[in-house]
């Protein structure tokens, strides 16, 4: 049974704000088998690698274009010592890795070791620097051995450890979770420490350095006030270019009371349409974040990044609770495609987001089975790959004067229709999900301003709520291609089947 269509207006000729390609940055921390078993193999190992990173791990990032890659945490970042990890690799101290598995870290993927990786993988290298244990000095000292030309003592300490040229970092952050595992500070003690550090983290030569303080934690919006004070004025006529120019927001979906519950695989409808709920929340959160930055700093040059993000569950049973290994199905995916609506809605703002985490880790890109060596692709990786043609497009709004359907989740209305929209180099991309579990949903496509000279559209939904890949069935959730829409008096009319994400190319005339 279907209702009746959903009408959805979209004026091709008006774009909005650039949605940002760094809103479909990574996270990688020293966390589980996210580095080690995942992107760092050693250059012995029988699995290929590329000097000891993993080949078949870069080769799936690059073709989603992964445009920024975050490292080395997390909480890890804020008990990591850059010098730790530099020089050779059998001399290198070891570690407790407290935070993860109380693990032992042996520092062979350091530096140098990220920096190459995202050579490989064409991205842009996010730093986070050590607040939470570290100091100004050490962190002044690692921006200074990873970007600096010319002579200094870190350029001729990195030139020694092999690395004639200066490297580009163009995001730094000021530490990690600050309110929590970053060292329990309060908002205005930390805002403090953020100018202090952000003071030292210079721009070396022509390396241009974005710093991003460590922002609130879900709902804490004294945070975000707190540290606006702290680079803003109230009432200033020209935004200045202050000591930090972003901050951060970590929020993470489950049914829990901010606490994982429940499996990644084994889940009711009801749990279902609980984290939907709970993913569709970042809209709120993000728009209640900006009001409050807008207060300061109407101009909206201060930026959020989202960098921690996705779904959190329970261990998969028989792994170390503290790697935090969880399944990747159809729900993740969807949960996914909520956030990216959301983030393409508030482009002037929200200018980097970055998932938790890329490989086996949390709602990772990529998992790898070591039992057989296979790479996985998780439904979530397909969501980023039928994306690649929102990175740096201009927004469309795209208009539901009629609302769309919803589904009652205790007290509240989930609405079961999400949508977003954007344009360049002559085309159209146009993102429908449909959330509901049992019901297809049909929406016509109001497109005004601009011809459409062709279109194609893909699918991505699976057999089952819960449906994901394995080692023993890589396809079981993949993109196909999608036959089930048609031409109409005012565009197009798209047939959305349950729980499904539905991406449609427009070719325009020029």
């Amino acid at each position: 049974m279907t209702t009746a269509p959903i009408h959805a207006v979209v004026n091709l000729d008006l774009p909005g704000p650039t949605i940002s390609r760094h809103v479909y940055g990574h996270f990688a921390e020293h966390l589980g088998r996210c580095v080690y078993g995942g992107f760092w193999v050693g250059e012995d190992s029988d699995q290929p690698n590329i000097g000891g990173i993993r080949a078949d791990v870069v080769e799936a990032l690059r073709e989603i274009r992964i445009p920024n890659l975050r490292w080395p945490g997390g909480c890890f970042a804020d008990e990591y010592h850059w010098r730790d990890g530099i020089g050779p690799r059998e001399a290198r101290p070891r570690m407790v890795n407290t935070h993860w598995g109380n693990v032992e870290e042996t520092n062979h993927f350091g530096t140098h070791e990220f920096m190459a990786l995202c050579e490989l993988l064409g991205a842009d290298p996010y730093v986070n620097g050590n607040v939470g244990s570290g100091t100004v000095q050490e962190m002044s000292q690692w921006v200074e051995y990873l970007t600096r030309d010319g002579d200094s003592p870190m350029v001729a300490l990195r030139k020694a450890n092999g690395r004639e040229a200066p490297w580009r970092v163009p995001f730094w952050g000021l530490g990690n979770e600050a309110w929590g595992c970053g060292g329990n500070m309060r908002a205005e003690a930390y805002a403090d420490l953020a100018r202090q550090y952000a003071t030292f983290v210079r721009d070396h030569g022509g390396n241009k350095v974005y710093r991003i303080a460590a922002g609130a934690n879900t709902d804490d919006y004294a945070w975000t006030e707190a540290l606006m004070k702290a680079v803003s004025c109230l009432g200033c006529s020209r935004q200045p270019n202050g000591p930090f120019q972003a901050l951060s927001l970590h929020y993470y979906t489950n049914y829990g009371e901010g606490v994982p519950t429940g499996r990644a695989t084994e889940f009711s409808t009801d749990d279902y349409y609980l984290t939907m709920l709970r993913a569709g929340r970042i809209e709120e959160l993000v728009r209640r974040h900006s009001a409050v930055m807008d207060s300061y700093d109407p101009h909206r040059r201060i930026g959020l990044v989202v960098d921690e993000w996705g779904t959190w569950w329970e261990v998969e049973e028989g792994t170390n609770p503290g790697f935090l290994f969880q399944q990747n199905t159809l729900r993740d995916a969807l949960v996914a495609t909520v956030h990216f609506d959301a983030f393409h809605r508030h482009a002037e703002r929200v200018v980097m987001a970055n998932i938790a985490q890329t490989v086996n880790v949390l709602q990772a890109m990529l998992l790898t089975d070591e039992r057989t060596g296979t790479l996985i692709r998780t439904p979530t990786y397909h969501v980023f790959a039928m994306n690649t043609a929102h990175h740096d497009a201009r927004g469309l709004a795209v208009h539901l004067p009629g609302g769309v359907p919803t589904v009652e989740v205790g007290a509240e209305k989930l609405s079961t229709v999400s949508a977003s929209a954007s344009t360049k180099d002559g085309a159209a991309l146009v993102s429908l999900t449909n959330l509901h579990a049992e019901r297809p949903e049909t929406v016509t496509l109001d497109l005004r301003g601009r011809e459409v000279t062709d279109y194609e559209a893909r699918v991505l939904t699976g057999e089952s709520l819960n449906a994901h890949n394995s080692a023993a069935r890589t396809d079981a959730v993949t993109p196909r291609p999608h036959t089930a829409l048609k031409a109409s008096a005012q565009g197009l009319e798209v047939t959305l089947p349950p729980h499904s994400y539905v991406t449609v190319r427009l070719l325009l005339a020029s």
